[in-house]
């Protein structure tokens, strides 16, 4: 954005806010991410709010927020209140739900078994949204959610062939390579619709999810950044926590999550649901893959670089299932650990 935009877009904010009933409220940047919305803590005497900034000329769209937002609360879940909204503008004023991201508290807690409950509690609400806490499909057609089908699937796992493949080779993907990936997807994602589909929130990790300890049950855990919700895979968002691209978990605890999860949400066919899991670990692993190179080259955003060495731990976890033989033959042809591995390290050095 032009420095004529970002003031532009300042007097905005403001406008909204004195309309909103926060006139003179003190406004707090706070960090990015790898989107185009911002985030601004407001105060005032006596009360906090979070400001979302999505401007519309760069793309964002706060009305599927707000959609989601809706169904959330609706079904029970702790989705923030929405204060004030200038859909037009691209502007919410949301509850303020503090800053204790489950990333953030691991990173500065010594308790030993802290990690354990906040991905147990992250896991139950999961497994209630999938099993009858969350609105049905009337409530879920009413909110207008996308479905995340096979071609969209597809799609994703594709942007490792469209951006990852070219920055680290200089050279487009051959051909031969492109067909059999698209031939290989669309074997496998047969495997992954098991018990029908359920809201996926589609970034459920350590980075979205607030731990209000204070609270009781499912509302221990606050949800944030679900505007890309869809109906999908009941996996996609276990994978999404569990193979979380930002941390570790501790060995095993992935493991133990998997469980409780089977347990909790009542699965039949454990054996089809791992298969689900592995198919939509991979998927989701190119996508990133795919998305964080992009964040460097179109974006200017090299930091995610970085955390590439441990998607591809992830990527390499889920091409061991069995089922994923097929892709696993074709990254050992095309995508081998020691090509990645170097690849990796070369984009980290260019992007320096």
């Amino acid at each position: 954005m032009s420095e004529t935009g970002t003031v532009n877009r300042a007097h905005a904010a403001r406008a909204f806010l004195d309309a909103s009933g926060w006139r003179g409220a003190r406004i707090a940047p706070l960090a990015g991410d790898a989107s185009f919305r911002r985030y601004a803590r407001v105060t005032r005497p006596g009360a906090t709010a979070m400001l979302m900034d999505a401007d519309p000329a760069t793309g964002e769209d706060v009305r599927p927020f707000l959609r989601v937002t809706a169904l959330l609360r609706g079904a029970g879940f702790a989705a923030p209140m929405i204060l004030a909204a200038d859909e037009a503008q691209g502007f919410l004023l949301l509850e303020d739900l503090g800053d204790a991201l489950f990333a953030h508290v691991l990173a500065h807690d010594d308790d030993p078994h802290l990690e354990e409950t906040l991905y147990a509690a992250a896991v139950d609400v999961l497994a209630a949204l999938h099993t009858g806490q969350a609105p049905g499909a009337d409530a879920r057609a009413a909110a207008h959610l996308p479905p995340y089908d096979d071609a969209r699937l597809e799609a994703e796992a594709g942007l490792l062939l469209d951006w990852y493949m070219p920055a680290a080779t200089g050279a487009a993907v051959p051909a031969e390579a492109a067909e059999e990936w698209r031939a290989v997807w669309a074997e496998l994602l047969a495997l992954v619709r098991v018990g029908g589909d359920v809201v996926c929130l589609r970034d459920y990790h350590a980075e979205n999810l607030i731990w209000q300890p204070e609270r009781a049950g499912l509302d221990r855990v606050r949800l944030i950044d679900y505007q890309d919700a869809v109906t999908g895979p009941a996996a996609y968002d276990l994978v999404s926590l569990v193979e979380d691209a930002r941390r570790d978990l501790a060995p095993g605890l992935g493991d133990v999550m998997i469980a409780r999860y089977l347990n909790a949400a009542g699965v039949a066919d454990r054996e089809a649901f791992l298969t689900s899991y592995a198919v939509l670990g991979a998927q989701r692993n190119a996508k990133i893959v795919g998305i964080f190179a992009r964040l460097w080259r179109r974006d200017g955003k090299p930091r995610y670089l970085g955390l590439l060495p441990r998607v591809f731990g992830h990527l390499a976890h889920d091409l061991a299932h069995p089922a994923l033989a097929p892709l696993a033959h074709w990254f050992a042809r095309w995508l081998p650990r020691e090509r990645w591995e170097r690849d990796v390290a070369y984009l980290k050095e260019t992007a320096k």
